[in-house]
C-alpha cells in the first residue's frame, strides 16, 4: 500500500511530467512551423494567416523557428488568453456543446470547493484523533493516509455523527447545485435554438426500412405512403442511392484536380519552365509530357464517366436502398413523424430525426431491423465479456500497489521490492501509469463495437461508446480496483478469518483504497490533462503530411485539422473524477484536494482547446 513517501514520489513524478509537457507546449506553439497546428480553428474562420508566407529567402530560417526573444518571455500568456473569450463568445465561436462541455468543469469546483473546504476542515480532525487502526495494525495493513480516513473512527464512536452530518449535507449541496446547474445548461439550450436560423434537419426526418413493392420503386412507395398519412405536413423526400462507385470517381477526380494546383502553382513561380510528367506507372515511366495539359485531360475524361454513372445510378432501381430523408412543411410535422410509430408493423417505416449530413453515418443507414436487434444483442453480451475480461490486468495492477500483500504471498521478491526507490516507484507510480496503458485502447474498441450496433448518428455513437465507458470504468476501475486491492492487501486475514468477518475487513479496507486513486489521479488527471495541450499526435502526423502528402494549400488545410474533445474518453473519466470526490468526500477527505486540482487544470486545458 501506497504510504506518504510514496505518494510524495508519485506526485514529484507528475508534477514534473506536467510541467515538462507544458513547457513544451509554450516553446512549440511559439514556432511557426507550428503555427496551423495549434491555432487551426483560427485558421479556419479566417482570423489568422501564416506567419511562414513571405519573407523571402532572407528569412528562411525565420520560417521555421521564431527568432524574436521577446516572445519567450511570455510564453505562458496561453493562460490568461484561454480565459479572456466570454462565454456567449465561446458559444459563437466553437458552438453550444463546447460551452457546455466546460461548464461540467466548473461545476466540478463549484461542488467540491466547499465540500473540500468543510471535510478538511471537520472531518479529518476527527479521523485523525481517533487510533483504531493502531490496534489493528496487526490484523491489517495501513498506511499513514489511512489514519485520516474513517476507518481510523472506531466502532460505535459518537465521532460518527460529524461523518453523517457531513453526507447529509453534502448530498443536498451536490443535488442544488445539478438543479441550478440543469436550469441554466436548459436555458441555454432554448436560448440557443431561438437565436439560429432554421436549418434543413430541423424539418426532416430519416426514415428505414422501406419495405418493397412489386411494381413501384423505393421512391414512389416513400412518396405515396407520406402523403397519405401526412397529407397536410409533407413536403417532399430524398431517396438513398448506393453510388459507391460514384464516390470514388469524385474521391479521383479531387486527387487529379490536386495536381493540376500543384503543376499551375509550379508554373507560376517557375515561367520559364512548362512542368512535364511521365504518363506510365506512378509518374515513373513512359512518354513524358506536359503535366498540365495532361491533368486538364484527365480530369476532362473523368467528368464524363461521372456523368455516365451519376445516371446510371439514378435509373438503377436496385441501387436505391430501402431509407429516405423526408421533409415536412413545419417542425411541428417533423416531429410528429419522428416519435410515433408509422405502421402496424414495428419493423418497418422507422422514422427517427434525421442527423446533419456531417454527423450521419452512412454505412448504418441501410441495415434491417432484425439485423440490428441481432447485432445489439451480441454486442451487450461481447461487451459484458470484455468488461469482466480486463478483472486480470486490473487485479494484476492492484497487485503492484499492494506490494505488502504481495510479499507474504511471494517471499522470493522481497529483496527487490524492499529496494527504497523500486518500492516507491513501485507502490506511488507504476500502477496508475498501468491501469492508464491497458485503458487507452478501450474508447476505440468500443467505438467499433458501437458501430457494429448500427446507430445512425455520429454523435449517438460518441454518446453510445462513452456509456460503455463508463460502466467500464464503474466496475473495472472503481469496483475492480476496491476489490481486487482489498483482496490483495488483506489476503492474510481473509485466508485466516471465519468467513463472517470478511465484510468487516472489506468494509475497513475500502476507504484505504484512497491511495491507489490518489496516484492514479495524478497519472490521469495532472499528466494526462498536461500532455492533452501538447497536441503530440496531430503535431506529428500534421508534420508528417507536410513532408510527404502536402503539395497545395488545399492538402494543407485537411493536414490541419483542429480535431475535437475525445468525448467518449473524456466524459466517462469526468463523471469517474465526480464518483471518486462523492464517494471520497466523507470516507477519506484527504482525496478531495487532488480532485480539485484536476477540475482546475482540466478547466484551463479544455478551455484553450475549444478557443483555439
Amino acid at each position: 500500500m501506497a504510504s506518504l513517501e510514496d505518494i510524495g514520489v508519485s506526485a514529484f513524478i507528475n508534477i514534473l511530467t506536467a510541467f515538462a509537457f507544458l513547457l513544451a507546449f509554450a516553446l512549440l506553439r511559439l514556432q511557426p512551423i507550428n503555427d496551423r497546428v495549434y491555432f487551426p480553428k483560427w485558421y479556419i474562420i479566417g482570423s489568422r494567416t501564416s506567419p511562414t508566407n513571405g519573407g523571402g529567402r532572407r528569412n528562411i530560417v525565420g520560417k521555421f523557428v521564431n527568432l524574436n526573444w521577446k516572445t519567450y518571455l511570455t510564453f505562458l500568456n496561453w493562460m490568461p488568453q484561454a480565459l479572456q473569450m466570454s462565454e456567449s463568445q465561446l458559444i459563437q465561436h466553437a458552438g453550444l456543446d463546447s460551452a457546455v462541455f466546460l461548464r461540467i468543469y466548473l461545476l466540478g469546483l463549484k461542488i467540491f470547493v466547499p465540500v473540500t473546504i468543510l471535510a478538511l476542515v471537520v472531518l479529518v480532525p476527527v479521523n485523525a484523533s481517533e487510533g483504531t487502526l493502531f490496534f489493528l495494525r496487526k490484523e491489517l495493513v495501513i498506511s499513514n493516509i489511512d489514519k485520516l480516513s474513517i476507518s481510523n473512527v472506531r466502532p460505535k464512536s459518537q465521532k460518527f455523527w460529524f461523518h453523517i452530518s457531513m453526507a447529509y449535507l453534502f448530498t443536498f449541496w451536490i443535488c442544488y447545485m445539478l438543479y441550478k446547474e440543469y436550469d441554466r445548461v436548459a436555458f441555454m439550450r432554448l436560448h440557443y435554438l431561438a437565436s439560429q436560423q432554421r436549418r434543413v434537419d430541423q424539418f426532416t426526418v430519416v426514415v428505414r426500412n422501406v419495405p418493397r413493392v412489386s411494381g413501384h420503386s423505393i421512391s414512389e412507395s416513400v412518396d405515396h405512403f407520406f402523403q397519405t398519412n401526412h397529407p397536410n405536413h409533407y413536403l417532399g423526400h430524398q431517396a438513398v442511392y448506393n453510388a459507391n462507385k460514384f464516390a470514388r470517381l469524385i474521391r479521383q477526380r479531387e486527387r487529379l484536380h490536386n495536381w493540376l494546383d500543384y503543376n499551375q502553382l509550379k508554373f507560376e513561380r517557375h515561367p520559364d519552365k512548362r512542368p512535364t510528367t511521365k504518363t506510365g506507372f506512378l509518374g515513373l515511366c513512359g512518354t513524358k509530357v506536359d503535366s498540365i495539359e495532361f491533368y486538364k485531360q484527365k480530369m476532362q475524361e473523368l467528368d464524363k464517366r461521372i456523368e455516365s454513372e451519376r445516371e446510371r445510378t439514378l435509373k438503377d432501381s436496385k441501387a436505391i436502398m430501402p431509407a429516405a430523408f423526408v421533409s415536412f412543411n413545419s417542425r411541428w410535422g417533423a416531429a410528429v413523424c419522428a416519435q410515433t410509430q408509422q405502421s402496424k408493423n414495428p419493423t418497418l417505416w422507422l422514422t427517427d430525426w434525421a442527423p446533419e449530413p456531417r454527423d450521419l453515418y452512412w454505412h448504418n443507414l441501410a441495415i434491417p431491423f432484425v439485423s440490428i436487434s441481432v447485432r445489439k444483442l451480441v454486442i451487450s453480451i461481447a461487451v459484458f465479456a470484455l468488461v469482466f475480461f480486463y478483472m486480470i490486468p486490473i487485479a494484476f495492477v492492484q497487485s503492484l500497489a499492494n506490494l505488502d500483500g504481495l510479499k507474504r504471498v511471494a517471499p522470493f521478491l522481497r529483496p527487490v521490492i524492499e529496494v527504497k526507490v523500486i518500492k516507491s516507484f513501485l507502490q506511488g507510480f507504476l500502477p496508475g501509469l498501468a491501469l492508464k496503458i491497458f485503458m487507452y485502447i478501450l474508447p476505440t474498441v468500443l467505438m467499433i463495437m458501437s458501430k457494429v450496433e448500427g446507430y445512425l448518428a455520429i454523435s449517438v455513437l460518441e454518446r453510445k461508446t462513452a456509456a460503455k465507458y463508463y460502466y467500464f470504468m464503474l466496475v473495472n476501475v472503481f469496483l475492480g480496483s476496491i476489490v481486487t486491492g482489498t483482496a490483495f492487501e488483506q489476503l492474510d486475514a481473509f485466508l485466516h478469518q471465519s468467513p463472517t468477518q470478511i465484510p468487516r475487513t472489506i468494509g475497513v479496507s475500502i476507504p484505504m483504497k484512497a491511495t491507489f486513486f490518489i496516484t492514479y489521479i495524478m497519472i490521469d488527471g495532472w499528466a494526462g490533462i498536461a500532455s492533452e495541450i501538447l497536441r503530440l499526435k496531430p503535431l506529428v502526423i500534421f508534420h508528417l503530411k507536410n513532408m510527404f502528402i502536402v503539395k497545395t494549400d488545399r492538402d494543407r488545410e485537411r493536414a490541419m485539422d483542429p480535431g475535437s474533445v475525445d468525448l467518449p474518453e473524456t466524459l466517462p473519466t469526468l463523471q469517474l473524477y465526480f464518483l471518486l470526490g462523492i464517494v471520497y468526500a466523507v470516507v477519506t477527505p484527504i482525496l478531495l484536494p487532488f480532485i480539485l486540482v484536476f477540475f482546475g487544470f482540466a478547466y484551463l486545458v479544455y478551455r484553450h482547446q475549444v478557443c483555439y
